[in-house]
């Protein structure tokens, strides 16, 4: 991962990496009619975009909806 990748934006505070899991997220929500995403699912389409090890990209997420990573 590009350590400019982990720079928090001044606008909202998201990194590149935040930003490219809640875009994605949205996106499958509507592609899926507004039903649950599933981790993999979400996971898969994301490394598409940016190259992340699962831990990272769990450890993103759990940031994301406000828990902390095992």
């Amino acid at each position: 991962m590009n350590p400019l990748d982990l720079i928090p934006d001044v606008r909202d505070g998201l990194t590149r990496a935040e930003r490219i899991i809640l875009v994605t997220l949205h996106r499958l929500a509507q592609e899926r009619s507004g039903r649950s995403v599933p981790t993999a699912m979400l996971y898969g389409h994301v490394v598409e975009q940016i190259n992340l090890s699962p831990g990272e990209f769990q450890a993103l997420l759990a940031r994301l909806v406000g828990r902390r990573s095992p």
